[in-house]
């Protein structure tokens, strides 16, 4: 006989263990590294854009000439220099001495001409002026400013690399430029006008250099550009493609688009925050000195495309922003993308009978990698020719959402609708 305890309902069977799944330790590996990305970019963004600034403008001649160009046209540089070659040439004649000189036989015998000579000293001194206020804004100048500044960069890169000949050059604890192509020029254009008495006036050296800066720390800038300026144009790339592993080993990459977002715009405020107060230290640095009346406007000239890369930083860190949430898993992102979606697919599935909806299918089908393709393009217009500026982005971000939309509509004409199920038409036929 079979033992009837054995038929009685047993107790709860013991627990099988269930082992945890494998991908938990590489996930949370994976969120590690993307924080470490993400924070580690973060902290070289700002340093990376001053970087290529100056490895891009400072080492460049011809972007360093087109930076400069516009301060031929600066009333405050036009009046610097003015200055400085009217002062140079009158310290070294003196009018009033010579009309003395000149009248000396006439004056003994007519003391009233002596009236005469301030007059014409200051008539001769106001032409001497007014010729080189003329020829700074002349065409011939525009050559000559093209010339200096070709020679001001290679020598700003000889003064930085250890090397003190050239156009630029450091006197003491000072970087100062040499002027001597815009006296001898001014000069010429007075012996032409019949002023000959300026043609063989030695100008001393002191008397032919413009003060730039204050150097007291060049040796600090020599270590820092000699260190620096091999890697400055490759740090910028580094910076990108740790944003990018940032992004691809996020569990959540719209939540990780956000925080991109969110870095690269307090980078740009931290970018503005910095050269306005480099701009403050530039100005007080050189005030007193003969170029502090332009220095303002000489620091945000050369300093344009710093800035529009802080604006262009900016909005692309907002437009990373609005990116995340839009493609999120939020109630309201979500539904936004849902109608949007919606709605363009609608307008595909008008034209799914067409020759469009052909093209279509194979759309649907590859709709993921098309979408990265077109965010590759933006990326390319954007950066295209290294002229990244506000309008360049905002077309590049008009041309990704054209063409975004357009994949759309064609994703919603490669879809067919589905056929009613069996049961759906077995319930419409009972319910007629």
């Amino acid at each position: 006989m079979s033992d009837p305890a054995a038929n009685l309902p047993s107790g709860p069977e013991p627990a099988v263990p269930v082992e945890a799944p494998q991908g938990g330790r590489p996930s949370k590996t994976r969120s590690v590294f993307a924080v470490l990305c993400v924070v580690l970019a973060g902290l070289l963004t700002t340093p990376a854009a001053v970087a290529y600034w100056g490895q891009r403008t400072l080492n460049d001649t011809q972007r360093y000439v087109d930076t400069v160009s516009p301060l031929v046209n600066s009333p405050q540089v036009q009046d610097v220099i003015a200055t400085k070659v009217t002062d140079a040439i009158e310290k070294q004649v003196d009018i009033e001495a010579i009309l003395n000189d000149v009248f000396a036989g006439v004056i003994t015998d007519r003391p009233r001409l002596q009236q005469l000579v301030g007059p014409l000293s200051a008539a001769i001194n106001s032409l001497i002026d007014n010729q080189v206020r003329a020829f700074l804004a002349s065409d011939a100048f525009d050559d000559i400013w093209v010339a200096v500044n070709t020679r001001a960069q290679q020598g700003l890169q000889r003064v930085l690399s250890g090397d003190e000949s050239g156009s630029v050059s450091l006197q003491g604890d000072q970087v100062v430029l040499d002027v001597s192509d815009v006296i001898e020029q001014v000069k010429q254009r007075l012996v032409d006008r019949g002023l000959t008495i300026v043609e063989k006036v030695p100008i001393p050296e002191s008397d032919r250099q413009v003060v730039l800066m204050e150097a007291p720390q060049l040796k600090q800038l020599r270590t820092i550009y000699a260190f620096a300026n091999p890697v400055a144009q490759w740090l910028i790339v580094v910076v990108a493609a740790l944003y990018l592993a940032a992004l691809l080993l996020a569990r959540r990459r719209p939540r990780m688009t956000v925080w991109i977002g969110a870095v690269v715009a307090a980078n740009a405020l931290l970018l503005a925050l910095a050269l306005s107060v480099g701009r403050q230290l530039f100005i007080d640095q050189l005030a007193g000195t003969t170029f502090g009346p332009a220095s303002r406007v000489f620091y945000d000239t050369l300093l344009v495309y710093l800035d529009r890369g802080r604006q262009v930083f900016l909005w692309l860190g907002l437009i990373l922003v609005v990116t995340g949430w839009f493609t999120g898993s939020n109630r309201y992102g979500t539904a936004v993308r849902s109608s949007v979606a919606g709605g363009l697919e609608s307008v595909g599935a008008a034209m799914a009978d067409s020759p469009v909806g052909s093209a279509g299918g194979w759309v649907a089908a590859n709709a993921r990698w098309l979408r990265v393709a077109v965010g590759l393009l933006g990326v390319v217009v954007l950066l295209w020719g290294n002229e990244i500026s506000l309008s360049r982005l905002f077309w590049s971000l008009a041309i990704v959402l054209a063409l975004l939309a357009v994949v759309q509509v064609l994703v919603g004409a490669g879809r067919r609708p589905a056929a009613p199920r069996p049961e759906a038409e077995a319930a419409t036929s009972g319910a007629q």
